[in-house]
């Protein structure tokens, strides 16, 4: 009788964590649902994009949201006639550049703590990683304002320069200057090659691998800023 209400008591737990579950693997591989997504829900296609885009580029705590795949899929969908070209690139723009202001402004009331190495206390010190924080922190330091373009193309990245920028108190203006190019400029490449390469039988047949080589071509840049900090640290340690 008790371990009958013990399951009983369980039931629903199991049933919130298949939920989730469902819920988690539809926002992480929402670019391969998305045919079917647009099929069933037509134009709100476009405010779901809208809001997956905004959420990986403003909040701190969801660099993980696809953003190159994402944008690749919804340029090769609009290439077959079910989005409109047009209105995935402006959408996504506008999402972009709001959401790095959102992250700038963000920034230049917390990034602060994680930079002077203050104490680890609150949530959002359990859920951002300091180590995000500081690499994004060398990258801009690395390239000044144009990081803010340059992190665009670079996942996990491009979710903190915003962050750091704002915590650097870099002036909103030259901010939003780099931040409304570097929006422009990655949409429009990767929702572009979506559009023109997305559709190509052998791309289509071999979809998940070249997401995966956008994403890795994405990551090149910072792997080479790990290997000249490697490097200094050997030089520094020699």
């Amino acid at each position: 009788m008790h371990r009958q209400t013990s399951r009983e008591g369980l039931r629903p737990l199991s049933r919130l964590w298949h939920t989730a579950s469902h819920m988690i693997d539809f926002v992480l591989n929402f670019d391969e649902h998305l045919t079917g997504f647009v099929r069933d829900y037509g134009t709100l296609t476009y405010g779901i994009l809208f809001a997956i885009i905004f959420a990986e580029t403003g909040l701190v705590v969801t660099p993980f949201l696809p953003g190159d795949s994402l944008l690749f899929a919804a340029g090769a969908l609009a290439a077959t006639g079910t989005l409109s070209l047009e209105v995935v690139v402006v959408t996504l723009i506008i999402a972009a550049v709001i959401g790095d202001a959102v992250n700038y402004a963000v920034g230049r009331r917390l990034a602060h703590t994680f930079l002077d190495e203050v104490p680890d206390t609150g949530w959002i010190y359990r859920v951002v990683k300091r180590e995000h924080v500081l690499r994004a922190h060398e990258f801009f330091e690395k390239h000044g304002g144009k990081a803010v373009v340059l992190a665009r193309f670079v996942p996990i990245v491009r979710t903190f320069v915003p962050f750091v920028a704002g915590g650097a108190k870099m002036t909103y203006r030259t901010f939003a200057m780099y931040n409304i190019f570097g929006a422009v400029l990655w949409v429009g490449i990767c929702a572009g090659a979506g559009y023109l390469f997305g559709n190509i039988p052998i791309v289509k047949k071999n979809f998940e691998l070249v997401v995966l080589g956008i994403i890795g071509i994405s990551l090149i840049p910072l792997v080479i800023e790990v290997i000249k900090s490697w490097r200094r640290s050997a030089a520094e340690r020699a």
